[in-house]
């Protein structure tokens, strides 16, 4: 039990690094060779988990926490159809949904850790 507290601060990083990487495969698969500056968003968190740094930490909570708020909204204008969106759009938000609310526990938990000072 130990080892998964002492470890389980890391899983926010893993899990951003997972959708990096993902984001990566996805774009060059289709793009090409244009992919690779999506690489360079995993660096502040390669950088966590190598070696961590409390405010660091918690620019990158907030960041995300604000980017997720942000795209929740999205979702309920589209609950609610304040904005029309095409089909592309609503297909785009129903397949990311789990990445949003995703996002948005992960970067709490990243806030999370630099109040109670884990680090």
């Amino acid at each position: 039990m130990q080892a998964i507290s002492k470890y389980s601060k890391f899983i926010p990083y893993f899990y951003f690094l997972a959708v990096i990487i993902y984001w990566f495969t996805d774009v060059n698969r289709r793009v090409g060779i244009t992919a690779y500056p999506i690489l360079l968003f995993g660096i502040p968190f390669l950088w966590q988990l190598i070696k961590p740094n409390e405010q660091l930490n918690f620019s990158l909570g907030i960041i995300f926490v604000c980017l997720s708020s942000y795209m929740i909204l999205a979702y309920l204008s589209d609950i609610f159809h304040i904005v029309n969106l095409s089909y592309e759009t609503k297909k785009f938000l129903i397949l990311g949904g789990f990445f949003v609310i995703g996002n948005f526990v992960m970067a709490l938990w990243m806030i999370r850790n630099s109040i109670k000072k884990v680090f």
